[in-house]
């Protein structure tokens, strides 16, 4: 394999999906601790990707989630409902996205 087979390591920075943060960066971005980001994982919330070593790594999409989480949990609501919350929220979002799709008028032959 040449250099030019494999992906460029700097484009990891743009996927949302990349494992590239620590469970002890994570929290500190959130202003939260290690244990709450535990518990969205044993609700089932977010599930970390284990580095080779079985440390979590969690990604942007991820803390995007868990910020959200903490939200609710900050306005008082129990981590097990502000879990299901977002859930129904996203499920939501991906119904609204689908509708939307099926309104859009098909392209005709000859478009």
């Amino acid at each position: 394999m040449t250099a030019n087979d494999s992906p460029a390591p700097l484009s990891r920075l743009d996927d949302d999906d990349y494992p590239a943060y620590t469970m002890g960066r994570a929290a500190e971005m959130l202003g939260t601790t290690p244990a709450f980001l535990r518990a969205l994982g044993e609700a089932r919330l977010i599930t970390p990707l284990r580095s080779e070593g079985g440390h979590r790594r969690f990604s942007r999409y991820q803390l995007r989630i868990a910020a959200r989480a903490r939200e609710l949990v900050d306005q008082g609501t129990p981590i097990e409902a502000a879990c299901r919350i977002i859930i129904l929220e996203d499920q939501l979002e991906e119904a609204r996205r689908i509708n939307e799709e099926l309104r859009r008028p098909a392209a005709g032959p000859g478009s």
